[in-house]
């Protein structure tokens, strides 16, 4: 893998020895799939028994909303993951060939194209039939973020140069071992803006989200599911302004934490497997 790695170097490309040298297969599999698929099934049972919370917007105290900053961030993560999940190998597909790419990418485009809330009265019915309201809301994250992760990645396969193409051949890298040692390394940073973009557009959406009774005929804001945005929509809706503020304040705090310590990291870090 030294030799293919340095083939990579004199393509034009600096691919981090320390991602080869430190991450064994199962390392690999559980940073990639498994870990994100855990964290998903785990949420899951979560939001299974937690359903909807008694917003009671007068009696909201700080602990209160830290729970729903936590209930928020769940919905959001397991949407984000789920999206991850299921991006990389759209993206892979869509681009394994000329022929896929003029079917495929179109299809996506128009998909895309299509607004995720568009969808949201049909989807809020099926999951309160299956009763289970909380995946209405990971649904529709799920639905607006994946395609923000799929663009970039395809944007990022098809940057890579012929030349890593032609030392994966020349050393015998085929099938899985080509997608973990050259694709992943290869399409890391498009991995990383693209979750940024789609976590972003995960803030912008989980106030609609989580208010769902405007879509529930006869329904009210008990039956909304309990997070910062239901607690925040509500809160302003019979002016209680100080917990609007206090609100919209933890808000852009858990978003200065994650930019500060996961994003600007995971940035610096992509750098090293960057086309040069």
């Amino acid at each position: 893998m030294k030799s293919g790695a340095q083939s990579g170097k004199h393509s034009g490309r600096t691919i981090s020895k320390h991602y080869f040298r430190l991450q064994s297969l199962h390392e690999r599999l559980y940073s990639i799939l498994i870990g994100p698929l855990v964290i998903v099934l785990g949420l899951f049972f979560l939001f299974k028994f937690l359903g909807t919370g008694d917003l009671m917007i007068h009696s909201i105290s700080p602990f209160k909303i830290l729970w729903a900053t936590g209930a928020t961030l769940g919905r959001l993560f397991t949407a984000y993951f789920l999206s991850l999940i299921c991006a990389i190998p759209l993206a892979l597909l869509a681009t394994y060939n000329s022929w896929t790419e003029k079917i495929l990418l179109p299809t996506f485009d128009i998909i895309e194209s299509v607004p995720a809330l568009a969808f949201f009265p049909v989807v809020i019915l099926f999951f309160i039939n299956v009763h289970f309201i909380n995946g209405a809301a990971i649904f529709i994250l799920f639905l607006s973020m994946i395609w923000n992760i799929v663009f970039t990645v395809v944007g990022g396969l098809q940057i890579i140069p012929k030349d890593i193409g032609y030392a994966a051949k020349v050393f015998h890298i085929t099938g899985f071992r080509y997608i973990r040692q050259i694709i992943l390394p290869s399409i890391f940073p498009e991995i990383v803006t693209g979750s940024i973009l789609a976590l972003a557009q995960g803030w912008n959406l989980i106030i609609v989200a989580e208010v769902i009774h405007t879509y529930i005929p006869g329904a009210t804001s008990q039956n909304d599911l309990f997070g910062l945005g239901s607690i925040l929509v509500n809160a302003s809706a019979i002016g209680q302004t100080h917990i609007f503020v206090a609100c919209i304040s933890v808000m852009i705090f858990v978003i200065a934490l994650l930019n500060f310590f996961v994003w600007q990291r995971l940035i610096h870090y992509a750098q090293r497997f960057k086309f040069e």
